[in-house]
């Protein structure tokens, strides 16, 4: 099987068709129609084996995760998913992987009626480029400096999942059973807040996506909006399965392990949530904006706690 086949049989045949693509895989490259009164919002993730997963992971789940992750992105902006491109490096071509591969990519971008429009296949060692297009009306997005002091700070879902997931799945951890397979299924199959971010579009003054762990991404917030936070580490959603697993303070984990793909943003004081009708998943206060810069963790009776270390960064070699 040549790099030709092997896009027709596993890509071009596949998924979505939209009516904004006149032309998509099999030329040169694809031609988009973006909608009038619209901007164009990108983002583009790279998956390493080894960095980013393990070299083992199925690929149904590596399919899925690669392009969670960027819609997860599109989310935080408040931007409605579209286009696709799909770049892989593959040490072979192996029929079977790349069959599961799209179909786990498939899934996802037929929920979120994403079309694959075009990419790129190379030999070498296991890589997944994804980049992804959608559409925000201008004056819209969600951004990271809105965000002043008196606003409410807010997360979806629950948090610090993913990071015991990866200690199961690295066998740091030795939780069993079907709390323990619901860890791992949140980290391997993140839920992009999609419609959380759709629907925070003229509410929230600030939002991001909590890729790197809370503490790291809100600081992003917090340092574009030239604001501070005080935060209440009581009030952090943890799931039951991580309450249930016995490790010890699981708020650390919530506060500094990534891959949770949650969202994170703030809103006035004076904002009712309830309006904007299409909150598909759970949202908590977990703390408010100042005037003063930084970040002030603390419990419910106010006495101050230090997170551990903040989060992932390639270069710095950090994490949770």
């Amino acid at each position: 099987m040549n790099e030709f086949d092997l896009i027709r049989r596993y890509f071009a045949d596949h998924g979505v068709r939209r009516d904004d693509v006149p032309l998509g895989i099999g030329d040169d490259a694809a031609l988009l129609i973006p909608p009038p009164g619209q901007s164009l919002a990108v983002t583009v993730d790279t998956l390493h084996s080894g960095v980013h997963f393990a070299p083992d992971i199925p690929p149904t789940d590596l399919g899925y995760k690669a392009l969670a992750v960027n819609l997860s992105d599109l989310a935080a902006m408040g931007a409605e998913p579209a286009w696709a491109t799909l770049a892989l490096s593959l040490p072979q071509a192996d029929e079977a992987w790349l069959a599961a591969f799209a179909e786990g990519f498939f899934v996802l971008a037929e929920c979120y009626n994403v079309q694959l429009v075009g990419g790129d296949t190379t030999r070498g060692p296991l890589s997944v480029t994804l980049q992804l297009q959608g559409f925000v009306p201008r004056q819209k997005a969600l951004i990271r400096s809105g965000a002043r002091p008196g606003d409410h700070v807010f997360v979806t879902g629950s948090l610090g999942d993913a990071g015991a997931g990866l200690a199961i799945a690295q066998g740091r951890w030795g939780f069993a059973g079907p709390l323990a397979d619901f860890l791992l299924t949140r980290l391997h199959r993140p839920t992009p807040r999609v419609g959380a971010g759709l629907a925070l579009r003229g509410l929230a003054t600030a939002a991001i996506d909590i890729s790197d762990g809370l503490a790291q991404d809100l600081g992003h917030i917090l340092t574009a909006s030239g604001v501070g936070a005080v935060l209440n580490i009581d009030h952090l959603p943890l799931s039951d399965a991580l309450l249930a697993s016995g490790i010890d303070r699981p708020w650390r984990l919530a506060v500094s392990a990534g891959d949770d793909y949650e969202l994170c943003f703030t809103v006035p004081a004076d904002a009712d949530l309830s309006v904007s009708g299409g909150l598909d998943c759970p949202v908590t206060r977990i703390g408010r904006i100042t005037a003063e810069p930084g970040q002030r963790w603390q419990d419910a009776a106010g006495v101050p706690c230090e997170p551990p270390a903040h989060g992932w960064d390639h270069f710095a070699g950090g994490g949770a």
